[in-house]
């Protein structure tokens, strides 16, 4: 019988907590539409198969080494990462600190629990090579350029402005937001005025670039 609780304890399953179940639950209908359905595969297909390896329970494969030792719960690992910070030594504490730091202190700190031994996931290296880097939005352009049919817009070309809203709609719903935290209206950071771009247009690379 200790065996089967051993047994059962170590399995993912008996960590996953209700978001993550909620996110598989949503990743594998991304991937049902993507495939069974055809449904804009191209798009689908990478998101939902994302969303499946980034939930899956006690794998980690989305944290990086930081977010690996706060997972871990570690009091002699917390306490050094706190004092490096000047904050309480608990999760919630380092968090809130590491929220207000510098991109160096960040990095400092990143480095630090590679020291520990705590390797960043496959997902999250992935992120900091394509995505932080800037180069995975270029090569959609170059991918999603080399498969568009021009003919229509070539037989149009009034259609060009279409292309055109969408690109505009991003910046100019970017230029928006900070225009209403600049007059005090609303209050908005820079990352969050890029996140609310992405409802102002129409364009995914475009929208991923900034």
């Amino acid at each position: 019988m200790e065996s089967l609780n051993a047994l059962l304890q170590g399995m993912g399953l008996m960590h996953l907590g209700a978001g993550q179940a909620i996110m598989l639950l949503v990743s594998l209908l991304l991937l049902w539409l993507a495939i069974a359905k055809k449904f804009e595969p191209l798009l689908l297909l990478p998101i939902g198969f994302g969303g499946l390896l980034s939930n899956i329970p006690e794998a980690g494969m989305a944290l990086t080494a930081l977010e690996s030792l706060l997972a871990h719960h570690d009091a002699g690992q917390l306490a050094v990462i706190a004092a490096k910070l000047n904050c309480a030594p608990d999760v919630h504490a380092i968090k809130e600190a590491l929220a207000l730091a510098l991109p160096s202190v960040q990095g400092q700190m990143e480095n630090l629990a590679v020291d520990m031994g705590y390797t960043p996931g496959v997902l999250a290296l992935f992120y900091k090579v394509a995505i932080g880097s800037g180069v995975a939005p270029l090569v959609i352009f170059m991918g999603v350029g080399a498969m568009t049919d021009f003919g229509p817009l070539l037989a149009n070309p009034r259609t060009l402005l279409l292309g055109a809203a969408a690109q505009f709609g991003i910046f100019a719903t970017v230029l928006g937001a900070l225009t209403l935290n600049y007059f005090g209206l609303i209050s908005f950071t820079l990352p969050q005025a890029a996140a609310i771009g992405i409802i102002g247009g129409a364009d995914g690379p475009t929208a991923i670039y900034l």
